[in-house]
């Protein structure tokens, strides 16, 4: 059993003991921390937060806690259900609430669930009001409310189509071409949220021919969520034997898009967001980011426009402060998430969808055409295990030294760039590992390029 408590949340498995998986006990706990911090920072005032969840089989009951909890403390609850993780982040503002939480695992499997934390802005707290929940749930520091005081909750379904009213009213998406180019797609909804939001959606952008798979939102994935290649077998088999042009499949709580291509191939997460950045770039010229270790094309086709890319921290947050300080027009990671702010500041597969759709009907190229039009960049993912006695700063700070001729960003780790290959060096937060993420023109340069970075780390040690 596990329990991870973060500065950007609490997330686990369920069952098991108290203080060790996701407990009744700790859900509640981490509940109160939160509520707890929203009346600090807004003394005598009638709070509110919003709440949904994804479909997983915990969630009702993880929902159900949450909830008493917040109304325990006084708090006015505004609960979505069953929802998605951009859909809450959408609503926080509008309804003029003080937070959020997203009850989610992403695309962790059926077993975990999670409190994700959303401010005012319906954003990501930031890390510095993470460490101060995580300090008031270890001090238990809890004032719960009278009788007469007691939070209430209302029940809100309305938001899916909101979210989508939103989307449809953004100028740059093409409703009217997306009719025009009859697409047929297949959804793989992996029985979550996005079984229900992303058919909705399809529908009201005009496409008729939509093929579902796994869109009914009853927590059973029918395969591993993460939108890798090697989980997606079944949405590559169905678009070739049904001749479809397009496979849109999204994660649980349906803030990463991954594609597929007519011919079953990969489109590529990495590439996501490049095609969603070329098109808002076509449109609207600005600045662009994504974190670390994202792939260069989105540089290069930023740089290709004349605009400026700017690299941040890995993590969602971070990617967020980075584009307000730019005025970014779009960023992102490059796991499939596309921040869009002329909708909001989250990863958000709904936005995704409508922008990339508008874009391939305005190019009238097939899936496979688009992606070899973009800078061919591949990733390779390597990690090196060390004792926990090696000071893996001390290794960062010297592999930085090594590399000074080269152009070196130590933002997150060590990010070194070699021409067009570049390698990020990051350390994990839990165990003596260093992540080692190198990308170059193919599979075979990108890991000769880990294994000469690896060499170097082990003479060093």
């Amino acid at each position: 059993m596990t329990l991870i408590k973060s500065i950007s949340g609490i997330r686990g498995t369920i069952g098991g003991k108290v203080d060790q998986a996701l407990t009744p006990i700790d859900t509640v706990k981490f509940a109160a921390a939160y509520g707890t911090w929203l009346k600090d920072k807004n003394p005598n005032q009638r709070l509110k937060v919003v709440i949904g969840r994804d479909a997983r089989i915990s969630g009702q009951m993880i929902s159900d806690l949450v909830v008493s909890t917040l109304v325990g403390l006084g708090i006015d609850v505004v609960n979505l259900n069953l929802s998605t993780t951009p859909t809450v982040e959408v609503a926080v503002p509008v309804e003029n609430a003080h937070g959020g939480i997203i009850l989610t695992a992403s695309h962790n499997p059926k077993q975990w669930n999670a409190l994700k934390l959303l401010n005012e802005k319906g954003e990501f707290i930031s890390g510095k009001d993470g460490e101060t929940i995580l300090a008031i749930a270890a001090e238990e520091r809890f004032d719960f409310a009278e009788v007469d005081d007691l939070g209430i909750v209302t029940n809100d379904e309305s938001y899916m189509q909101k979210h989508i009213d939103a989307i449809l009213a953004l100028p740059l998406i093409d409703k009217k071409s997306i009719e025009a180019a009859n697409f047929n797609i297949v959804v793989d909804a992996v029985n979550s949220t996005g079984g229900v939001f992303v058919p909705a959606l399809l529908k009201q952008l005009g496409v008729t021919q939509i093929t579902e798979m796994y869109c009914e939102p009853t927590g059973h994935f029918p395969h591993n969520p993460e939108p890798l290649p090697e989980h997606l077998t079944d949405l590559s088999a169905k678009i070739k034997e049904i001749g479809a042009q397009v496979g849109i499949t999204v994660d649980p709580d349906v803030d990463r898009l991954a594609l597929v291509c007519e011919d079953g191939s990969m489109f590529g997460e990495e590439y996501t967001l490049v095609a969603c950045a070329d098109y808002v770039l076509k449109h609207t010229p600005g600045a662009t980011v994504s974190n670390l270790s994202s792939t260069r094309a989105l540089r290069d086709i930023t740089e290709e426009a004349g605009q400026t890319y700017a690299a941040s921290a890995v993590g969602e947050v971070n990617v967020v402060v980075k584009m307000k300080e730019l005025g970014a027009v779009i960023g992102g990671e490059g796991n499939g998430g596309i921040i869009y702010p002329e909708l909001h500041y989250g990863r958000d597969s709904l936005v995704g969808i409508a922008l990339f759709l508008s874009h391939l009907a305005h190019e009238k190229k097939t899936l496979t055409e688009l992606r070899d039009s973009y800078p061919k960049y591949v990733i390779s993912k390597n990690k090196i295990e060390l004792t926990p006695a090696i000071n893996v700063d001390d290794i960062l700070e010297k592999m930085a030294i090594k590399y000074a001729n080269e152009e070196v960003d130590t933002t997150d780790g060590v990010k070194i760039y070699i021409g067009k290959e570049w390698v990020h060096l990051r350390k994990s937060n839990t165990e003596p590992i260093i992540r080692i993420y190198s990308e170059s023109k193919s599979a075979l340069a990108a890991d000769a390029l880990a294994e000469k970075i690896i060499a170097d780390i082990r003479r060093l040690i």
